[in-house]
């Protein structure tokens, strides 16, 4: 066998396992992962908004907190790091050999699946760092993270521009999420057809709701760092426990809070769905 046929076999060979059943065990587990984050998330936002949050953070950092104080939290966490890392594989796969469905192989869809894959990369990394010790690696304030970021970014050349279109990135991501899910464009990558008919309202009811509801949080949080950039003060930008708590601080008072934290809650049930029937 020539070289060229080694690297067909070798590459023929990594697609068969990126689309076997350790891949797609992996991808499960990212979903049964990233929906006890969301959940956790909520009840945290939730408890926020009826002002008995007991100091924590409704952010990664204050999920974390959360689990590590139940008992074998630090199984628990250890699990959820390795699920992550699931999920960060899965993603990479897709970037590598193209997703399910007809369009799967499309460059964005491939460029999208590799950004996730960093993205779960740098989640799990930091779950699995707090549970081996390093408390200040998930733990940490996202609000404080966020400030020192942008202040970081805010102080390179043309860095108001660069953190102004940043903004507006995360801003147009939010509306993406939000419209998606109102055309419940998720069916087209759900097994729908082995649902039940009380199933699939039920997912519906979830998709829609939960979908809404991390897009609203997603484009406020861009919108904060939008501000950040035009006023050029960094402590403008505000991370996902500041956003959620602005929330609480509008005219609608802390129900529209209480309707967000639900809507967190809805999508970690939906990614507890996901895991069940999602293509992979």
């Amino acid at each position: 066998m020539g070289f060229d046929g080694a690297v067909r076999s070798g590459t023929s060979q990594a697609r068969r396992v990126a689309k076997g059943r350790v891949v797609e065990t992996a991808a499960r587990a990212g979903f049964v992962a990233r929906g006890v984050m969301y959940v956790l998330v909520g009840v945290l936002a939730l408890r926020i908004a009826l002002a008995d949050d007991g100091g924590q953070q409704a952010d990664r950092g204050g999920a974390l907190t959360e689990i590590a104080d139940k008992p074998f939290g630090n199984a628990l966490l250890w699990l959820l790091g390795v699920a992550l890392a699931g999920m960060a594989l899965w993603r990479l796969s897709e970037a590598l050999f193209g997703q399910a469905g007809p369009d799967g192989h499309k460059a964005r869809k491939r460029l999208a699946s590799a950004g996730r894959s960093v993205f779960y990369c740098v989640v799990s990394y930091t779950v699995l760092a707090y549970v081996a010790g390093d408390k200040g690696s998930g733990s940490g304030s996202t609000d404080r993270q966020s400030d020192d970021v942008t202040a970081t970014a805010l102080d390179w050349p043309s860095g108001q521009w660069i953190v102004g279109a940043v903004g507006a990135g995360v801003v147009v991501a939010g509306l993406w999420i939000a419209g998606r899910a109102m055309l419940r464009k998720y069916r087209d990558h759900l097994r729908m057809s082995e649902m039940s008919a009380p199933v699939r309202r039920t997912v519906d009811v979830l998709g829609v709701a939960g979908g809404i509801g991390r897009g609203c949080v997603f484009a406020a949080a861009g919108a904060f760092v939008l501000v950040a950039a035009v006023r050029h003060k960094p402590g403008e930008a505000k991370g996902m426990d500041d956003v959620l708590r602005s929330f609480r601080d509008t005219p609608a008072g802390p129900w529209l809070l209480v309707a967000v934290a639900l809507a967190l809650v809805a999508f970690g049930f939906f990614s507890w769905a996901s895991a069940r029937w999602r293509k992979v």
